[in-house]
């Protein structure tokens, strides 16, 4: 390894071991020491809250904010053409639900925004969720771009509608607990599995 190389893997784990002490910092700082679930997704480093936003799904029902209060919340961004990350979080979180018992899906709510809703049609919405047995479970929330850029904003994504390319956009699964506070993130080919999603999703009800 060239001399080159060794500083830069030094720097670069040097800057990675700052990052998870603030991290860790700041968890105990919010009272997310100790005594805080133990996710198996990632915490965010501050007491982010779930953004305002009232929107419709590709049914035509409207979600808002103010109806998700008291529920434990799975928020995802999808591209119904995104055939690399976006089938398997659909299929993930079906999956969770599934395991989920009657009462314990009474307090969740999973829902997905679009990234691209020029090609986020009804039908192309309805097949996406039918292909990854996610229909009548995940929420497929779908407007106009006007209408959906704060939104993207408040979440601080990136769309696919702005990339061009179905595949390029933000697609965390982030968990918001009773409050609306955002407490764990899971990616799809890193800690997204469904027992993970399970677990969190049960460690925040619990907590909360």
């Amino acid at each position: 390894m060239t001399d080159r190389r060794v500083t830069t893997a030094l720097v670069a784990a040097a800057v990675a071991a700052a990052i998870a002490a603030g991290a860790v910092a700041a968890a105990i700082v919010l009272g997310r020491g100790e005594d805080a679930p133990d996710y198996r997704g990632s915490q965010p480093p501050a007491r982010i809250t779930l953004p305002d936003f009232t929107l419709p799904d590709y049914t035509g029902r409207r979600v808002s904010t103010e109806s998700l209060r008291g529920k434990v919340v799975l928020v995802t961004f999808l591209d119904s053409q995104c055939t690399e990350a976006c089938p398997i979080i659909a299929s993930q979180i079906a999956r969770a639900w599934d395991r989920l018992s009657a009462e314990e899906r009474r307090d969740v709510v999973p829902i997905a925004i679009s990234t691209d809703p020029d090609e986020d049609t009804p039908a192309s919405v309805r097949d996406f969720l039918r292909r990854n047995r996610a229909e009548g479970t995940l929420h497929y929330l779908v407007a106009p771009v006007p209408k959906l850029r704060p939104v993207w904003e408040a979440f601080k994504i990136s769309a696919s509608f702005d990339t061009g390319i179905d595949t390029l956009h933000s697609a965390p699964v982030r968990i918001y607990d009773r409050e609306g506070v955002w407490v764990s993130t899971l990616h799809a080919g890193a800690d997204l599995t469904t027992e993970n999603l399970v677990h969190d999703v049960r460690a925040v009800a619990s907590a909360s």
